[in-house]
């Protein structure tokens, strides 16, 4: 996956659409595509800011995968006035701020990919396609022994122990 141009304009919906009891999947990429998340230590820190921001802006956590070079996370609003852009602005910023103090380089690309879950998508499949992500990359055998995955609200060693039958929707199908 080549690094999102600058100048190019991301289709976003409108913003109501992210706002309220919505489940969103999200996937940020580091700035150009490089391994910023393979550092063990930033990599947990990314977690817990994960965790921090999705509890401060009211957003149900249940998935998150953090790779060496993108985050995939899975967040569903538990308020009429969650608002999930915001909760992705405020983890790039936090992440972005510890990130440049410490490397004094940009961590993320300027946008990122979403997709606002419709009645066809199963919360579980969309999850387990993200644990399964580090299963494809080859950084592990199985999910449960990545250490920067998991969920807030779903047993999900118990739910990722086969392979998604979900895809995201910007990508080719993938085989495993």
């Amino acid at each position: 996956m080549c690094p999102m141009p600058f100048n190019r304009k991301v289709p976003r919906l409108p913003h109501e659409n992210y706002l309220g009891r919505v489940i969103c999947f999200f996937t940020i990429c580091c700035d150009l595509r490089r391994p910023h998340l393979a550092d063990a230590a930033f990599a947990s820190r990314v977690v817990s800011i994960l965790k921090e921001c999705a509890a401060s802006t009211s957003f149900l956590f249940h998935a998150y995968c953090v790779m060496p070079d993108h985050v995939h996370i899975l967040v569903e609003g538990n308020h009429s006035n969650a608002d999930a852009l915001q909760f992705v602005r405020i983890f790039k910023i936090r992440t972005a701020f510890e990130f440049r103090k410490a490397r004094k380089l940009r961590l993320w690309e300027k946008s990122f990919h979403d997709h606002i879950l419709r009645r066809a998508d199963a919360l579980e499949a969309v999850a387990c396609y993200i644990w399964w992500n580090p299963v494809r990359k080859q950084l592990c055998a199985v999910p449960a022994a990545f250490p920067y995955s998991g969920s807030n609200t779903i047993q999900w060693m118990k739910s990722s122990a086969k392979p998604p039958e979900w895809s995201a929707p910007w990508k080719p199908e993938e085989p495993i």
